[in-house]
């Protein structure tokens, strides 16, 4: 009987262990989830992964979809929205918590204005090494929250057309901290980029800069006193002439503002290539002839550092002359002994010249007459 009396209570302890392991949502198909839902979702089927996965658990804070064949975000297309751009917000995910959402590497072309309608708690958003060809003005509108923007290597292929939709995009960030936009041929700064008031941080590294204009150095300062955001201009082209002069005076007086400033190199003129451009005498740049290139390419006078070279090469020359000098004051007795017997040699060598031409022009030493042909010489003997 006392185990049937224990049966209830047996069956009781069986449902509450099932209801705690129990998970609180499944893992989406085609995605890995670690450490639960909330902490991290992986998703990287390769290219059987078309559109976001629409079983996302709603309490997942970080989302990471790499190297799926996504091609095109729709608007809401985390909020409900599909692949044929119904933009259904009554079906499918919505991520309230969602804090981190990483789309590198998954072919994305195009992003419509809204895409990422219906991420309110989205914090950092990395659209890397993406073929880009088209953003709408509104693809970042509805993520107030939004402190981090990563597009390196995602705008190559789209033009003057595509910086210029990303310069409308950007305007809505007012809390954006972080924007990375290095290794996208860019060949000035975005000026939506510049204005962002809370920015602490522009990645434009590994870019086609050739410098910076007054115009941008004044945008990247704050009124009031405020620190103006950090800059990263490592591995960009800088024309190191009179142009780079407020750069160089920029750089000098915060260089704490660029942390790579010491890796900034020249890369034209030719005679300052891959010259730091912090070790350059900005007194000492200047703009070649307008003949001289037809781009107008900037070049600098002799450096210090030519200067020098021609200084000490004089001062190696005047070396050698003072010690041959040495040399012929030490040995001066034998070089005079060698002259007199070199001069008394070249004498008695004239005076032998001399005697030899007196002897040949002697008339008495001239030879006899040839006697002639026909005569035959006779012996007083010979009795004829």
């Amino acid at each position: 009987m006392a185990p049937r009396a224990g049966q209830p209570g047996l069956q009781g302890l069986l449902l509450v262990a099932a209801a705690l392991s129990q998970p609180a949502a499944p893992c989406p198909f085609q995605c890995y989830c670690f450490g639960g839902p909330k902490l991290l979702l992986r998703c990287a089927s390769g290219a059987e992964l078309r559109q976001p996965p629409r079983d996302v658990p709603p309490d997942a804070r970080n989302l990471t979809i790499v190297g799926a064949n996504l091609t095109v975000l729709r608007a809401a297309a985390f909020a409900g929205g599909d692949a044929d751009g119904d933009g259904d917000q009554a079906a499918g995910v919505r991520l309230p918590l969602l804090s981190a959402l990483r789309l590198t590497h998954n072919h994305i072309e195009v992003v419509e204005d809204g895409a990422f309608d219906g991420l309110p708690s989205l914090a950092a958003l990395d659209l890397s090494h993406n073929p880009l060809r088209a953003l709408g003005g509104g693809a970042f509108r509805g993520l107030p929250a939004l402190r981090s923007l990563q597009l390196n290597h995602a705008l190559v292929r789209g033009g003057p057309a595509l910086l210029a939709a990303l310069d409308a995009a950007l305007a809505p960030l007012a809390e954006l901290r972080l924007l990375g936009l290095a290794g996208n041929a860019l060949s000035r700064l975005p000026p939506a980029a510049l204005r962002l008031a809370r920015l602490e941080q522009l990645d434009v590294s590994l870019n086609r800069l050739s410098g910076l204009g007054p115009d941008e150095l004044r945008a990247l300062e704050r009124d009031g006193g405020l620190p103006g955001p950090r800059l990263l201009l490592a591995d960009n082209p800088l024309r190191c002439g009179c142009a780079a002069r407020p750069l160089l005076a920029w750089l000098r007086n915060a260089t704490e503002r660029v942390p790579d400033a010491r890796r900034l190199r020249c890369a034209t003129p030719r005679a300052l290539l891959d010259r730091p451009l912090l070790d350059l005498d900005g007194a000492r740049l200047r703009c070649a002839e307008s003949g001289a290139d037809a781009r107008g390419e900037e070049a600098e006078a002799a450096g210090p550092e030519l200067e020098a070279s021609y200084v000490f090469f004089g001062l190696v020359l005047a070396l050698i002359g003072l010690i041959f000098l040495m040399v012929l004051y030490l040995n001066r007795r034998g070089i005079q002994r060698w002259m007199r017997n070199l001069r008394e040699a070249c004498r008695d060598q004239m005076e032998g010249y001399h005697y030899r031409y007196e002897q040949d022009a002697d008339p008495r030493r001239a030879p006899a007459p040839a006697a002639p042909a026909g005569s035959r010489a006779t012996s007083p003997g010979s009795g004829l």
